[in-house]
């Protein structure tokens, strides 16, 4: 079995002072594995790269939002005024008030906004924690079917094998893990090869489901993550393209030709995760100075800039 490789290293002052190991799939546009390095078909914890699959599911099930609200549903928010708000109205469509929620009490995400609400007199929320989207949307979709709400994370409620049944049918593989994920939800497994799988079926829809699911992503990289996130940016400079990053450094993008991509860094170093994703993206033909910026993490020393964190992706791939 193969194992992870180094992707990336910590160059400082010319002086390599570290390395991140991890595994990159890259899909053509037929679908089929183009590259791969690293360990591609052992199980991952996609952690919320899974959010776009389980949406997939709660749309197939009844779920009718409009794109800024679905592609919230997809995401792991920020925790701006735009995604509290976005939540709240998924509630008020639900009749359901912010106790419904089953997301642990947190600060927001984005480290500017949780400093403002810590110095407004403001404490951890669970409207706060960014996945309450997701949470909000699982809690109107069992409102939509009859279905108990205060159980909606419970493994063998009807709208979680709902999300089993989908995420089996789009990663084309069994689940071999069955975990706890950070919110409380439900989180299953599949290798990477899997994960890029689903999110190419995703970006290739014409119609239906799916195709809404992949629209609003599109038309909403603000609400997948935050408006100041290289995830939103990575959307943005990419034409067309859909992605999700999740904990512990995992990332999959996928293109409407059928190109996708899914990588995780071993040690789970997110600086890593945004570094070799830009790279693994020029590899793929984007070149631009918005893909280059996305994955631009630089070292300092003294106030100034002294080294970079690079990836190595030109050593590991023919």
């Amino acid at each position: 079995m193969p194992s992870p490789v180094v992707l990336a290293e910590v160059v400082r002052s010319g002086f390599v002072e570290g390395r991140h190991h991890g595994s990159v799939v890259a899909l053509a546009a037929d679908g089929g594995v183009e590259w791969s390095v690293g360990d591609v078909t052992s199980p991952v914890l996609p952690r919320s790269c899974n959010k776009p699959v389980q949406a997939l599911a709660m749309v197939r099930n009844g779920l009718d939002l409009p794109p800024d609200l679905l592609a919230l549903a997809c995401g792991s928010h920020s925790g701006e005024q735009l995604h509290v708000d976005g939540v709240r109205r998924i509630l008020a469509v639900a009749g359901l008030g912010e106790d419904a929620l089953q997301t642990p009490l947190d600060w927001p995400l984005d480290e500017e906004t949780k400093l403002a609400h810590a110095a407004a007199g403001g404490v951890k929320e669970q409207v706060l924690m960014n996945c309450s989207g997701k949470h909000a949307a699982m809690l109107l979709t069992c409102v939509v079917n009859g279905w108990d709400t205060a159980t909606y994370l419970a493994p063998d409620h009807p709208l979680q094998r709902a999300v089993v049944s989908t995420f089996e049918e789009l990663t084309g593989e069994p689940i071999e893990v069955f975990a706890t994920d950070g919110c409380g939800a439900p989180l299953l497994s599949t290798s990477l090869t899997g994960l890029a799988r689903a999110f190419r079926t995703l970006a290739v829809a014409a119609d239906g489901p799916e195709e809404r699911i992949a629209d609003a992503i599109r038309r909403h990289p603000e609400m997948v993550s935050g408006t100041t996130r290289d995830e939103r940016d990575l959307l943005v400079a990419v034409p067309g393209a859909i992605g999700k990053m999740g904990a512990e450094a995992l990332h999959a993008v996928a293109l409407p030709d059928g190109r996708a991509f899914a990588l995780k860094i071993e040690d789970g170093a997110d600086r890593a995760r945004r570094v070799v994703m830009a790279e693994v993206l020029r590899r793929a033909g984007f070149e631009d100075d918005a893909v280059h910026r996305t994955g631009l993490v630089e070292l300092h020393g003294g106030g100034r800039v002294v080294g970079a964190v690079r990836a190595t992706l030109d050593h590991r791939v023919s």
